[in-house]
């Protein structure tokens, strides 16, 4: 993945995402990996209608805290006929309260398989605009 690319989301977490530990809650970090693979699906394809069907496997290495700027860069790994799977790959930008800047640690990634829908919620053929 292109790391100069520009990411699909980029947001500063805040109090209203921590859990009991003070810490960010997974699942947010997983409502924005489901987005930002769903910003790239349409990016890629240039189509509206998709269904997240299943994110293979996300691995949490350390925590994010408040403050931390977080960005998800989204890559397409494959178009089949009506799905696509989207590589999601999270950095944070730790906010070094100590000297009040931002240090770059790589985090978490996942992949995410969507499907193609139709008006009637039936699978459609997926087409690549790129």
């Amino acid at each position: 993945m292109d790391s100069k690319r520009d990411p699909a989301i980029r947001i500063t977490l805040l109090p209203r995402d921590t859990n009991s530990a003070g810490t960010i809650f997974g699942g947010v970090i997983l409502s924005y990996i489901d987005m930002a693979g769903a910003i790239e699906a349409h990016r890629h394809t240039r189509m509206s209608r998709f269904v997240t069907v299943a994110m293979r496997e996300v691995i949490f290495h350390k925590p994010v805290f408040v403050g931390d700027l977080v960005s998800f860069y989204a890559e397409t790994v494959n178009v089949g006929n009506t799905s696509i799977t989207i590589r999601v790959i999270v950095k944070r930008k730790e906010w070094a309260r100590q000297r009040k800047c931002f240090a770059s640690r790589k985090r978490k990634w996942s992949t995410l398989r969507w499907m193609r829908t139709d008006r009637k919620k039936g699978s459609s053929p997926v087409s690549s605009y790129d």
